[in-house]
């Protein structure tokens, strides 16, 4: 339900309403009772996120969790104890060997 804001022609405090959109504007001041209220243009509300943080992955569905860990262990290579060819051997030079 949105909040509204209006102003009293006569005491010209600012007043808040929360109404329904289809709700007919205010028009007599709830503090002084004889002002006329006029509406004003407010800026609306946004968005307050609270906490360490708010990311699409912290409300996926159990199932969509799984199943990514799935795809990512299956796509990873798998961890052996023998070592790389890049590691070590002959291929492999340091930038100061042959300098």
């Amino acid at each position: 339900m949105p909040t509204y804001e209006y102003q009293c022609q006569s005491c010209k405090k600012i007043h808040e309403a929360s109404q329904p959109i289809t709700a007919k504007p205010l028009t007599k001041c709830p503090r002084c009772k004889k002002g006329k209220l006029k509406r004003l243009l407010g800026s609306g509300s946004g968005f307050l996120f609270k906490g360490s943080g708010f990311y699409i992955t912290d409300y996926r569905s159990k199932n969509y969790r799984e199943g990514k860990k799935r795809d990512e262990q299956a796509k990873s290579p798998p961890s052996s104890s023998a070592s790389s060819p890049s590691s070590s051997g002959p291929s492999s030079k340091s930038p100061s060997a042959g300098a």
